[in-house]
C-alpha cells in the first residue's frame, strides 16, 4: 500500500480536471520511477486509478479477472491445488485462466504482449529478439501461468497437447527457462531425441545462471545416452556437474558406463568442448547473456543503485567466475566473501550466485 503521506500530498494538487490530473500523476509516477521510489509509484498508480472513467475501470477489472478472482490470485489457487493432488481441477481452471490469457492479450500487427520479469530480461530480450511491434506489459507473469498448465496437461497425460501449449508460454517470454525445460521433459517422455537435443540447444542460449546450464547439459547427456553416443553423453554429464553439482547426475553417468560395457576416461575441459561442437552446443554461458548482464551491472553503478547493481554483478559473477568482479561485489557487500567460504566448505557452491530472480529454472 502507498505511503499515506505521499498520497495525501498527490491528492492535495489534483485540479479536478481529468485531463490535467492524468498528465500531472503519469509524470509523477515517471519522476518516483526514475528514483526508485516504489512507494511513490504505488500513489500515483492508486490515484490514477481512483480518477479512470468507470468504462475503463471495468475493462481493467474484466482482462485481470476470471470469474471475480485476479488472475495471479487464479495462478495461486491452481498452485493449491497442485499441492493437493487435485490434478484434474487444477487442469479445469489453468486451462480456463489459458484461454482468457491468449484470447485478451492476443498480439496483433503492430504490438506484443512480453512478461518479461526483470531488467535483464528486458535488456537480453531487445538484443536477442527484436522487433518493429510495440511491446506491451502484461498484467501478471502469463509465462508461468501457461507453462503451468502444459505441466498439468503432461501429469494427467496429455504431453502432447502440451507441446503447443508451452511454445506459446515461451512466446510470452523466450528468456524463462522454465516452459523450455518443461517442454525439453515433454521431448524426453516422448523419446523424440532430436527434440530433445534442440529445445535444450535453444535453451543454453538464454540460460543465466550455472543450474540453468548444467540442466541443459543434463539433458543433453541423457538425450545422447539414448542415442548410443556414451562417451560423448559422459562429457555433458561431466560438465553439468562442473556449472551446478546434482545429486542425479553422478548415477547417469553409473549408468552411462554401464550401458557401454567399459570405462570411460574422464574427459578435459578440451575434450568436453570439442564433444558440444559436434552437437552445435556452447560450453559456458551464451556471450550475449554474460554481455547483457555486465553492461547492466556497469549502468546500475553508474547510477549508484547498489542494490539492483550488486543483483546484476553476481549473476555476473555466477556465470564468469571472474575475480574482478567479485572484488566489486565485496566493496559492497563485504561478508559475502564468508558466506561464500561457509557454503563451499559444505560442498555448496559460492554464495555470491544470486541470479536476477529467486529461482527462475526451478
Amino acid at each position: 500500500m502507498a505511503e499515506n503521506k505521499i498520497l495525501a500530498e498527490l491528492r492535495a494538487k489534483l485540479t479536478g480536471s481529468a485531463e490535467d490530473d492524468n498528465k500531472f500523476l503519469r509524470a509523477e509516477a515517471e519522476r518516483f520511477a526514475q528514483e526508485k521510489n516504489l512507494e511513490g509509484v504505488d500513489a500515483a498508480t492508486q490515484l490514477l486509478i481512483e480518477i479512470m472513467p468507470q468504462e475503463q475501470k471495468a475493462e481493467i477489472d474484466r482482462l485481470t479477472h476470471l470469474d471475480g478472482m485476479r488472475l495471479d490470485e487464479m495462478h495461486e489457487k491452481i498452485m493449491q491445488l497442485i499441492k493437493e493432488k487435485n490434478m484434474n481441477e487444477a487442469k479445469s481452471l489453468a486451462e480456463r485462466l489459458y484461454k482468457k490469457i491468449i484470447v485478451d492479450y492476443k498480439d496483433t500487427e503492430k504490438a506484443k504482449f512480453v512478461s518479461l520479469r526483470n531488467p535483464f530480461e528486458d535488456n537480453l530480450y531487445q538484443l536477442k529478439y527484436k522487433t518493429d511491434k510495440v511491446l506491451n506489459r502484461t498484467p501478471f507473469d502469463f509465462g508461468t501461468f501457461i507453462t503451468t498448465y502444459g505441466y498439468l496437461l503432461v501429469e494427467t497425460g496429455s504431453p502432447l497437447d502440451a507441446i503447443p501449449v508451452l511454445e506459446k508460454a515461451m512466446e510470452y517470454n523466450p528468456l524463462d527457462c522454465g516452459p523450455r525445460f518443461e517442454l525439453a521433459e515433454v521431448y524426453k517422455l516422448l523419446k523424440n531425441k532430436r527434440m530433445t537435443l534442440q529445445t535444450t540447444r535453444e535453451t543454453l542460449k538464454v540460460a543465466s545462471s550455472p543450474v540453468a546450464i548444467a540442466r541443459c547439459y543434463a539433458n543433453a547427456g541423457y538425450a545422447l545416452t539414448d542415442m548410443g553416443e556414451y562417451d560423448d553423453a559422459f562429457a555433458f554429464l561431466t560438465a553439468s556437474v562442473l556449472f551446478a553439482p546434482h545429486p542425479a547426475i553422478p548415477y547417469e553417468m553409473r549408468d552411462v558406463v554401464n550401458r557401454k560395457g567399459s570405462p570411460i576416461k574422464q574427459p578435459t575441459r578440451e575434450e568436453m568442448v570439442e564433444a558440444m561442437k559436434k552437437y552445435d552446443f556452447e560450453f559456458g554461458p551464451n556471450e550475449d547473456v554474460v554481455s547483457v548482464a555486465a553492461r547492466l551491472s556497469a549502468s546500475y553503478l553508474m547510477d549508484e543503485d547498489i542494490p539492483n547493481a550488486l543483483k546484476a554483478l553476481k549473476m555476473t559473477y555466477n556465470l564468469t567466475r571472474d575475480e574482478k568482479v567479485k572484488k566489486i561485489i565485496l566493496q559492497y557487500e563485504p561478508d559475502a566473501k564468508t558466506m561464500a567460504e561457509e557454503h563451499e566448505s559444505r560442498g555448496e557452491g559460492p554464495k555470491i550466485t544470486q541470479t536476477v530472480n529467486e529461482s527462475p529454472e526451478n
